[in-house]
C-alpha cells in the first residue's frame, strides 16, 4: 500500500468509524476517493489529518471540512442511489466526489472560480461523470438543476439559507453546520408540505461558508 492509501485506511478506521459512521457505502467511498488529489501539493501530507484543511491558493481561505464531520453529514443526509444532490461551497470538490459515489447526480457550487477549475480537474481525473462543478455564490445554490433530494453544506452557515431551502424537493433535506447560535451544531432541515422542519443532530464546528456569514452588527 502507498503512504496515502495507508493514511486513508487510518482516517476511516480512526476518525470516521469511531464517530459512529456505520454506512458501508460512505466508508467505501472514503476508502476509495483519494483526498490528497483535492489538496494543493504543498499540503498533501496533511490530507488525512483530523482538521479542516485549507485548500485555497490565494484570496479568501477555503476548506475541506474534517473527515469525521464529512462522514457524519453524509450519513445524516441518507443519500439514495437515485438522488439528485447539491453540494454547496465545494472548495476543491472532495465532498462532491464522495456524494457522487452515493447519488445519481451531483451539482457542486463554489464561489472561487480558481477552485472550481481544480474541482473539475479532480473529479475528471477520477472518472466521475455524474458531477457538475459550477461557479456560484453559496447563498444562490444552483436553480438550473433543482429541485434536489439532498443539499449538503461543505461548511457552516451563520444565517438561515432560505434560498437553498427553496431548492429542496418535497421530502428533501439539507444537512450542514448551523452557527446561528452557540454552540454550533450539525443540523438537518426537511421539506414537508411546503414547511421546513429543523432538527439538531450533534455539536459540530466548521468554517463558515462565504456569503453565509452573519451580517456585522452596526456600531455607532
Amino acid at each position: 500500500m502507498s503512504g496515502f492509501s495507508t493514511a486513508r485506511q487510518k482516517m476511516v478506521d480512526g476518525q470516521v468509524r469511531t464517530n459512529d459512521v456505520t454506512d458501508r457505502r460512505i466508508l467505501d467511498a472514503m476508502l476509495t476517493v483519494p483526498r490528497e488529489l483535492f489538496v494543493p501539493a504543498s499540503r498533501q501530507a496533511l490530507a488525512y489529518l483530523d482538521l479542516d484543511l485549507d485548500v485555497s491558493e490565494s484570496g479568501a481561505k477555503r476548506f475541506l471540512i474534517k473527515p469525521q464531520l464529512t462522514g457524519k453529514l453524509l450519513q445524516a443526509a441518507e443519500i439514495g442511489e437515485d438522488d439528485n444532490v447539491l453540494v454547496v461551497g465545494c472548495a476543491t470538490g472532495y465532498l462532491a466526489a464522495l456524494a457522487a459515489k452515493l447519488a445519481r447526480q451531483v451539482t457542486a457550487t463554489e464561489s472561487d472560480s480558481a477552485l472550481v477549475a481544480k474541482a473539475r480537474e479532480a473529479v475528471a481525473n477520477l472518472g466521475l461523470t455524474n458531477v457538475t462543478c459550477k461557479a456560484a455564490a453559496c447563498v444562490d445554490g444552483e436553480a438550473s438543476a433543482a429541485p434536489y433530494d439532498v443539499i449538503v453544506l461543505n461548511g457552516a452557515t451563520e444565517v438561515t439559507p432560505d434560498g437553498l431551502f427553496g431548492q429542496l424537493r418535497e421530502g428533501g433535506r439539507l444537512v450542514g453546520v448551523s452557527a446561528e447560535s452557540r454552540p454550533s451544531r450539525a443540523m438537518i432541515v426537511t421539506r414537508s408540505h411546503g414547511e421546513f422542519g429543523y432538527r439538531p443532530l450533534f455539536d459540530a464546528a466548521a468554517p463558515v461558508l462565504p456569503g453565509l456569514e452573519r451580517a456585522a452588527a452596526f456600531v455607532f
